[in-house]
C-alpha cells in the first residue's frame, strides 16, 4: 500500500524539476552574449515506479508512478560540426597571416612610382648614356656617381623594409608560440578539472565549453586534431604527436644558430626535437620568414650583386677625365680577406672551404659558334648537383642558355670579351651560403680546353668547394675569378668614395693597345648603359627590366591570391560558425517560451501540493469521533 504522503514527495519533485528547468533557462539568457557559449537543455525523465516486478509485489493494478526527475542538463553541441571548425580555422589563420605580411612587402616596392628601385635604376642607365654622348663634361660624371648613391640608397631601403618584416615576423613567432603554450596548459588545466567533475556522474557543461573555446583559439594558431575516443582522457595532437593528453600539456620552445642568422626554430620542450606545422598562423609566420621574405632578399641581393658585378666589370677597364683606370664604380666586400677565397665554414680555427664567386675562362668564345664536343657539365643544385649535357651540335649561346636554366646555383655569361663567365647564384638551402660556387665538374673537354676554365675533365678535374684552395683547380689562364662576397650585399653596397669625392675618376671611354682612352670616347659609358638591355640574370629572367617585371608581376599575383583565398576561408568559416550558432547559441525567443512552459509546470506542481496538503488536513483534522 503507498504512502498517505506520497503525493508530497511527487509534488516536490516536480517543483524541484520545473525550478531547475527555471533556473537553466535563466543561465542561458545571462550568457546569450558570453563567447563560446552552448546553450543548455534539463532533461527529465519519470522517477522509478514504486512496484518493480518481484514476489512481494502488492496486488494493485499497474505501477503507481512517483513524479519527474532531472536525469541530466546537457549542453546542445555537435561534435562533427566543431571538427569541421577546427580544420577550417587552422586555415583560416594560416591565409590571415599571408595577407597581412604579402599587403606589406608589396607596398615596399613603390612601383609603379620613381621612387622605387626600378625608377631609380632607369635614372642610373639614363646618366651613363649622356655621359657617353658628352664624356668630357664633368657634369654628367657627378650626376651618375650622385644617382649611383641614390640608387644604392634606395636598395638599401628596399633590403631594410624587408628586414624588418623579417624581424617582425620572428617577434610574431615569439608571441604567438608563448601564446600556445599558454593554451596547451590552460586545456591540460580544465581535463584534470573536467574528468574531477564526470568522475562524479556531473555534467561539466560550462567547463566543456571554456574547454571548447581554447581549443578554437588554439587551432586558428596551429593545425590540430580532436581526440575523444577515450571519453576519460582528451587528447590533442599536432605535426605528428600528441600535444595534449589528459592533464598533460606539452610545450615548445625555440633555438637559435648562426646557420638562421639568428632567427628560431621551433622544438619540443621536452625533446628538442624540430617541429613543422603543416597549417595555421604559426606555420604561415614561419614559412613567410623562411621562405617568402627571404627569398625577396635573396631576389634583391642577387640583382644587386650581378649589378655590381657587371657595372665594375665595365668600369674596371675604362679610363676617367683625369685619366685613372683599374678603378670600380662600386665598393664589394669579400666575405673573406684571403686571396683565394679560403673560409673557416665550421669554426674549427682552420680553412676548410673555399668561398669562391665568379670564375671566368681563359679563352675568348663566340656565341654563334658550335660547341663541337659532347659530354656533361655537373654544377651545384639547390638539392645535390645538376647535370647539363652538350652536343656537338650545340651552339655557346644555346650551352650558356640550358646552363640558365638547368635549375643549378650557377649561372653563365659571355662577357664583354667572348670569355665564359661562371657565377653563383642565391642558395635555396640555408645551410649553403649564398653566391659561392660549390661544384664545377666537365665529363667532356668544353671547359677544360674550349673554354679554358678547368684544368682537367672528369672528377679528378672538378671544382669543389669543400676544401681550401680548390681554386688550384682551375686553368692556369681562369684565374680570373673573385672571392664570394659578405652576406645580403643589397645591404652595404655602396658607390666607391673615390668617385664621389672626385668625378672625373667616372670612366667613359676605353684605351686602345695600352694607351688611355682619348676625352672624347664614351664607349665605356655606353657600354655601361647598355648593361640594362644585356641578357644578364637568370634563366628567363635574362634582362634587369625582365627582372623587375617578374619581381613585382609575382609579388602582386601572390598578395592577390592571399586576399582571395582569406576572404574564401572567412566565407567558409562563417557558415559553419553560424550553423553551430543556429545549434548551440541561445536564441531570447526560445528560451522566453521555455521560461513560461517551465512556470507553468513549477506552479501546477505547487497547485498539486496544495491540493493534497488539503486532503492531508481534512484526514488529520476533520476525522475523527
Amino acid at each position: 500500500m503507498t504512502s498517505t504522503f506520497t503525493g508530497i514527495e511527487i509534488g516536490k519533485r516536480g517543483v524541484n524539476a520545473h525550478h531547475q528547468a527555471l533556473l537553466t533557462a535563466g543561465h542561458n539568457i545571462d550568457n546569450a552574449s558570453t563567447e563560446g557559449y552552448s546553450r543548455q537543455r534539463v532533461e527529465m525523465s519519470a522517477f522509478e515506479p514504486i512496484y518493480l516486478p518481484g514476489l512481494n509485489r502488492e496486488e494493485t493494478p499497474g505501477q503507481i508512478g512517483q513524479g519527474v526527475i532531472v536525469e541530466r542538463i546537457e549542453r546542445i553541441r555537435d561534435k562533427l560540426l566543431d571538427q569541421r571548425i577546427i580544420a577550417q580555422a587552422s586555415s583560416e589563420g594560416y591565409w590571415d597571416a599571408r595577407e597581412k605580411y604579402l599587403d606589406d612587402i608589396q607596398k615596399l616596392y613603390n612601383e609603379p612610382y620613381d621612387i622605387s628601385v626600378r625608377g631609380q635604376m632607369d635614372a642610373f642607365w639614363s646618366a651613363w648614356e649622356e655621359l657617353s654622348k658628352h664624356p668630357t663634361e664633368t657634369a654628367h660624371r657627378s650626376a651618375v656617381s650622385e644617382r649611383g648613391k641614390t640608387l644604392m640608397d634606395t636598395v638599401h631601403d628596399r633590403f631594410d623594409g624587408l628586414k624588418r618584416l623579417q624581424d617582425q615576423a620572428e617577434q610574431d613567432i615569439q608571441l604567438t608560440l608563448a601564446k600556445v603554450n599558454n593554451l596547451s596548459k590552460q586545456i591540460a588545466g580544465l581535463n584534470g578539472e573536467i574528468r574531477k567533475i564526470q568522475a562524479q556522474g556531473d555534467n561539466p557543461n560550462d567547463l566543456l565549453d571554456s574547454r571548447d573555446l581554447l581549443v578554437d583559439k588554439l587551432s586558428s594558431l596551429i593545425d590540430i586534431t580532436v581526440d575523444n575516443r577515450d571519453p576519460d582522457e582528451f587528447m590533442l595532437h599536432t605535426a605528428g604527436y600528441i600535444l595534449v593528453q589528459g592533464d598533460i600539456g606539452r610545450t615548445f620552445d625555440v633555438e637559435r644558430s648562426i646557420e638562421t642568422e639568428g632567427y628560431s626554430r621551433i622544438t619540443w620542450n621536452d625533446t628538442g626535437d624540430a617541429v613543422h606545422f603543416r597549417n595555421g598562423y604559426l606555420a604561415s609566420l614561419v614559412e613567410l620568414r623562411d621562405v617568402t621574405i627571404e627569398g625577396e632578399i635573396q631576389s634583391i641581393d642577387s640583382m644587386a650583386m650581378n649589378f655590381i658585378n657587371l657595372v665594375n666589370e665595365a668600369h674596371r677597364p675604362g679610363y676617367g677625365l683625369n685619366g685613372r683606370t683599374g678603378l670600380d664604380f662600386f665598393v664589394e666586400r669579400p666575405v673573406t680577406a684571403n686571396i683565394n677565397g679560403n673560409f673557416d665554414r665550421t669554426g674549427g680555427g682552420v680553412y676548410d672551404s673555399s668561398y669562391i664567386f665568379s670564375i671566368t675562362g681563359a679563352n675568348a668564345l663566340e656565341a654563334r659558334d658550335l660547341v663541337g664536343l659532347a659530354g656533361e657539365i655537373t654544377l651545384s643544385g639547390p638539392d645535390g648537383n645538376v647535370s647539363v649535357p652538350y652536343y656537338p651540335t650545340d651552339t655557346v649561346a644555346e650551352l650558356v642558355q640550358r646552363i640558365n636554366n638547368s635549375g643549378a646555383e650557377v649561372t653563365a655569361r659571355l662577357d664583354r670579351e667572348g670569355r665564359l663567365s661562371l657565377k653563383a647564384d642565391t642558395a635555396l638551402d640555408p645551410d649553403n651560403p649564398d653566391f659561392v660556387i660549390r661544384h664545377i665538374e666537365d665529363s667532356g673537354r668544353f671547359l677544360e680546353g674550349y673554354a679554358g676554365v678547368l684544368n682537367a675533365s672528369g672528377a679528378e678535374g672538378a671544382y669543389d668547394w669543400g676544401a681550401p684552395d680548390a681554386v688550384e683547380s682551375l686553368a692556369v689562364g681562369a684565374m680570373n675569378y673573385s672571392v664570394a662576397p659578405a652576406s645580403h650585399p643589397s645591404g652595404w653596397i655602396e658607390v666607391n668614395p673615390v668617385i664621389l669625392s672626385d668625378p672625373t675618376s667616372v670612366a667613359a671611354g676605353y684605351g686602345e693597345n695600352g694607351r688611355p682612352a682619348n676625352p672624347g670616347n664614351g664607349d665605356a659609358a655606353l657600354a655601361i648603359s647598355a648593361i640594362r638591355y644585356d641578357r644578364v640574370m637568370v634563366g628567363r629572367n635574362a634582362t634587369f627590366d625582365d627582372y623587375y617585371a617578374d619581381v613585382v608581376g609575382r609579388m602582386g599575383i601572390l598578395a592577390e591570391q592571399s586576399k582571395l583565398r582569406l576572404d574564401t576561408e572567412q566565407k567558409a568559416m562563417k557558415d559553419l560558425t553560424d550553423k553551430r550558432q543556429e545549434i548551440s547559441g541561445v536564441n531570447l525567443d526560445e528560451e522566453l517560451a521555455q521560461m513560461i512552459k517551465y512556470q507553468h509546470g513549477y506552479a501546477a506542481a505547487a497547485r498539486f501540493i496544495t491540493t493534497i496538503n488539503t486532503m492531508l488536513d481534512t484526514i488529520i483534522n476533520r476525522m475523527g469521533v
